[in-house]
């Protein structure tokens, strides 16, 4: 998060965020990439995170919204190209409906699932803006298997001519071009709204922190852990382990302590 709060744009995951949280905007957004209409939105909770504990890091769910047709969306920003972002995708929905299922729920009480991820570049490099996936036979490509779950990959650098105006207007807006209709000027007032929040500003504050912390957590883990291997070898002295690694000498004397006394348990 190398950006300051009144230079972030919708394509940044937190305003992103903001705005996608305010129905008079996720609706139409839903609407306008689905190309139906939706009678109304729920936000389940205000920050939807799963909350499974499979010795796995939680999921946040940038936007989780229910509509009245029985269907769950999940929508999330995508900015960086990541090979495994197909994986992702499963990950997000297998989530959904483990979370569904965890608080007593049939299998047969599982929601139609949408998984979308908005991408700032080609996650298939094919040039097209829109990519949408659902399970089909692999014999018949007829026949779907329909067991309620989608996902949708939309690209804001796509090139073909493959999506309605509405759509693309807002996947130009969305890659930083001006608006160019009443939905997309409607997005940029949210966001110009959103920047002189003051309440947004403290969050978007904190979440700072909080990455920086948790950065030099695992900072000071990946030292920890290379102080070990190198005691472990036993080829260098504890000064210059602490010179190499950056931890103090007295860091790295606690390291060689507790190595020892697990050594002790194990012979025991």
């Amino acid at each position: 998060m190398s950006k300051k709060f009144e230079e972030l744009t919708i394509s940044d995951d937190f305003m992103f965020g903001i705005i996608m949280r305010q129905s008079e905007y996720c609706k139409p957004f839903l609407e306008t990439i689905l190309g139906i209409k939706i009678e109304h939105i729920e936000y389940p909770k205000t920050q939807e995170t799963i909350d499974l504990d499979l010795r796995a890091k939680s999921v946040r769910l940038d936007v989780y919204v229910d509509d009245a047709e029985n269907t769950v969306y999940n929508i999330e920003m995508q900015n960086s190209s990541n090979p495994n972002l197909p994986k992702r995708s499963r990950y997000y929905q297998d989530m959904i409906d483990l979370n569904i299922l965890d608080k007593g729920c049939d299998y047969e009480e599982l929601k139609n699932g949408i998984v979308i991820f908005v991408c700032t570049f080609d996650p298939f490099g094919q040039g097209r803006h829109y990519y949408s996936f659902e399970n089909v036979c692999l014999e018949d490509s007829g026949l779907k298997l329909n067991d309620g779950t989608k996902k949708i990959l939309l690209n804001t650098k796509g090139i073909l001519d493959d999506v309605n105006p509405r759509l693309k207007k807002l996947l130009d807006f969305i890659d930083g071009q001006q608006p160019e209709d009443e939905f997309t000027q409607e997005l940029s007032i949210a966001v110009e709204s959103a920047r002189h929040s003051k309440k947004w500003r403290l969050e978007y504050m904190n979440l700072e922190l909080k990455l920086r912390d948790k950065y030099r957590e695992g900072e000071k883990h990946e030292k920890s852990e290379s102080a070990k291997r190198m005691l472990a070898d036993g080829d260098l002295s504890i000064e210059k382990i602490a010179l190499y690694t950056g931890l103090s000498i007295e860091q790295v004397k606690a390291l060689h302590e507790t190595l020892k006394n697990e050594s002790s348990k194990v012979l025991i």
